[in-house]
């Protein structure tokens, strides 16, 4: 009986052996497929989601104080949250756009005009002193840190 149980032992074991070893040995050579081509649906401007939050530096206070102040002046109506989002920037643009010499679309989006524009409003009325280049360096967050600060009297 021992003979048989040795043979069955073996013939298991070499089973098992074969089994991995095929694997082991055609791992090395196998080749894989190259993908097919992806075809990709052309983006246009109106496809582009903007970003949902720009606060410029602000803390969810200020922002609530900004928000306040663009629904008292300039129909905002979505929440008082101190997030930044696309509607919030959409009064900003209407504010901007009455005063500030902002020639964009009413569109949310802030990019360098809508930038700028602040930049005018924050060198009339905050000390703003940096430049008017659309870029909102530490300069721009300063001035509007102080002008979130004054908003606080419409929250």
């Amino acid at each position: 009986m021992r003979p048989k149980r040795l043979t069955k032992t073996l013939v298991t074991f070499t089973a098992l052996a074969a089994i991995g070893g095929t694997g082991l040995m055609t791992a090395g050579s196998a080749h894989a497929l190259p993908a097919a081509p992806v075809e990709r649906a052309a983006v246009t401007s109106d496809a582009v989601t903007p970003l949902e939050v720009v606060n410029l530096g602000l803390t969810t206070r200020e922002a609530m104080n900004v928000q306040c102040a663009l629904r008292e002046n300039w129909d905002y109506n979505g929440p008082i949250d101190g997030l930044l989002g696309t509607e919030s920037w959409k009064a900003f643009q209407r504010l901007l756009q009455a005063r500030y010499g902002y020639t964009g679309a009413i569109d949310g989006i802030v990019g360098p005009g809508t930038i700028s524009a602040l930049q005018r409003a924050l060198e009339q009325h905050y000390d703003y002193a940096g430049g008017i280049d659309g870029i909102a360096g530490p300069e721009t967050t300063a001035a509007l840190k102080l002008a979130a600060a004054d908003a606080v009297q419409y929250c």
